[in-house]
């Protein structure tokens, strides 16, 4: 048997991928907490569920729909994500406070639509921030190319933010200079926290496919190895830049740490903590689902394996790029897969919820 314990003294926080009323309205996100979950995600996708699945919204549903009957989707989905932010945040405050703002956040995605916008992200985030009004919130933005000035302004002025949609080494670097050039910026005292999220297992998943299509033995022995290679590749990236001349400048300050994201396994040929098992590693975060959790805790193996086999994983992407096969490609990909797939799941939860309305203002 493992431990989120076990991870904590390896210097891994763990983080919950996901939240909905559900899981905050009982003593649900209390007791993963006492097991040692450091913080929170929050997502559309598990409060669609909830809202297919459940009644836990529809009494917060109907108090918006009577202070005004019209109100469009997007605001209510807006009043119900930021409820369940706060009530997030304010469990894991002693989290928080006990760590000095390592751990203890509640995520919050910006709507998935602005990725694309760096103004109207900043608008978006700032906005949530007040909101919210809680310091352990961390607002989750696409790093695109339009959204790392976005991050770093964001950083200028105090707000936590997570980097995510990573798949490319190359960019998490610029996301990490970027984090640092907030630093550099910002004038007012206070900590800012940030995280830069790698999602693992999208980038086997695409990988594979393609090597599967070459069918070469070469190519075929490559698969589940592109998403670890490149993981422990960005890790040694974040030693070099977060020990950098230009790190040291800020003197005290809290390292963007990297986290592994999408830590389930998608294909049910792979072990089933393949990406917790292999990423263990001092200042670093995985966001698990629960039953990646549960498998962790029941047969997961806690050893510092980040830092193996780095030769390996250099071997294994030279051997991608000598099939003809370029990792930044499937990274660029990857990001715009993956926006549009935050975006469907967006508008599949204001579906849900216009739905939802309906039912709720007949059952009055």
């Amino acid at each position: 048997m493992a431990s989120i314990h076990d991870l904590r003294d390896l210097g891994q926080s763990v983080w919950l991928d996901g939240m909905d009323r559900r899981l905050l309205a009982g003593d649900g996100l209390a007791q993963l907490i006492r097991l040692g979950i450091g913080g929170v995600t929050g997502n559309p996708a598990p409060f669609h569920e909830a809202l297919a699945a459940s009644d836990a919204y529809d009494d917060a549903i109907r108090d918006l729909l009577q202070m005004d009957p019209h109100m469009a989707a997007e605001a209510i989905y807006e009043g119900l994500a930021v409820a369940d932010v706060q009530m997030a945040a304010d469990r894991l405050r002693p989290v928080h406070a006990l760590s000095d703002g390592r751990d203890g956040y509640a995520g919050l995605e910006l709507p998935p639509r602005l990725a694309y916008d760096a103004e109207a992200t900043l608008a978006a985030a700032r906005h949530l921030w007040r909101s919210v009004n809680r310091p352990n919130l961390m607002l989750a933005l696409p790093a695109t190319p339009e959204g790392l000035p976005a991050m770093e302004q964001l950083v200028v002025e105090g707000i936590n933010v997570d980097a995510t949609l990573l798949f490319s080494t190359e960019r998490y670097e610029a996301v990490a200079r970027a984090y640092l050039r907030g630093l550099a910026r910002r004038r007012q005292a206070g900590a800012v926290a940030s995280v830069a999220s790698f999602l693992v297992s999208r980038i086997d998943t695409k990988a594979d496919r393609i090597l599967e299509a070459i069918g070469k033995p070469e190519a075929l022995a490559l698969r589940g190895r592109i998403a670890v290679a490149q993981a422990r590749l960005a890790y040694r990236r974040y030693r070099a830049v977060m020990h950098s001349t230009l790190a040291q400048a800020q003197g005290k300050f809290r390292p963007q740490r990297l986290l592994w994201a999408s830590s389930g396994v998608e294909n049910p040929a792979y072990p089933d903590v393949l990406y917790v098992d292999s990423l263990i590693g001092p200042d670093t975060v995985v966001t698990v689902a629960r039953e990646t959790l549960d498998a962790f805790i029941y047969h997961g193996a806690p050893r510092a394996s980040l830092e193996d086999e780095a030769d390996l994983a250099l071997r294994d992407l030279e051997a991608l790029k000598g099939l003809g096969v370029n990792i930044e490609t499937i990274a660029g990909e990857l990001e715009q897969e993956g926006v549009t797939r935050s975006v469907v799941a967006y508008e599949a939860a204001l579906a849900g919820l216009r739905q939802k309305c309906l039912e709720v203002t007949r059952a009055r």
